[in-house]
């Protein structure tokens, strides 16, 4: 009986932490499309759906606690939990640099947000986004393989960050006057590069849910 019920809340768990992730996907695309396309009314409207995730967060904190409480959880089942805590941080937090992203979007308005011949930015939101996934999706299918494999891609975004802030410093030593805009796409780019420290950290409570403490070593 014990076990029924708790695999009854644990499913909604699960549901709940994807429906969380395609919402915070979801903020990091609409912030990005809102750079692209200089579309600031999209921009606020991302900005202002913070709040929504934060209270995703906290009714997915609060399934946590009810299982913790009052299921009482061997220690399988305590560590999924605890791994699902963690990981609900990270993706509020994901969720708090896709705001940051359209806030910058709205301070530089419709006559100054215009970015173009940015290749390394758009790929690094599809890997960005990627990430987002795939961590989470690591984690519901208890895939140490695919956390491994997500965490992995953080090395290629760390490249793609270091070679677009390179290029962008190059641009500003050419013409200055447009310094302020090109450091705000160098933020831009350091949130998405966040944005993948992140999902790193998702997959590695994956991996501690999977095998331990000895899986974090």
């Amino acid at each position: 009986m014990y076990r029924l019920k708790y695999e009854a809340e644990l499913k909604k768990l699960k549901l709940s932490l994807l429906t969380l992730c395609a919402e915070v996907s979801a903020q990091i695309e609409n912030s990005i499309t809102s750079l692209i396309s200089c579309d600031i009314a999209l921009a606020r409207e991302t900005a202002s759906r913070d709040d929504i995730i934060d209270n995703m967060e906290l009714d997915i904190e609060k399934q946590c606690h009810k299982i913790l409480l009052r299921e009482n959880p061997v220690a399988k089942d305590f560590r999924e939990v605890f791994a699902a805590l963690k990981m609900i941080t990270d993706l509020e937090r994901i969720a708090d640099q896709a705001e940051d992203i359209a806030n910058i979007v709205i301070g530089f308005g419709e006559e100054r947000c215009a970015v173009k011949n940015f290749e390394n930015l758009l790929k690094m939101s599809k890997i960005a986004l990627e990430m987002v996934s795939g961590s989470v999706n690591a984690f519901i299918k208890q895939d140490i393989k695919l956390a491994d494999k997500i965490a992995q891609t953080d090395d290629e975004l760390d490249f793609l960050f270091l070679k677009l802030k390179e290029d962008l410093i190059q641009r500003i030593k050419k013409n200055s006057e447009y310094a302020e805009d090109i450091i705000g796409i160098i933020m831009i780019a350091k949130y998405l590069e966040r944005i993948g420290d992140h999902a790193v950290n998702i997959c590695e409570w994956t991996k501690y849910f999977e095998g331990g403490l000895k899986e974090l070593k």
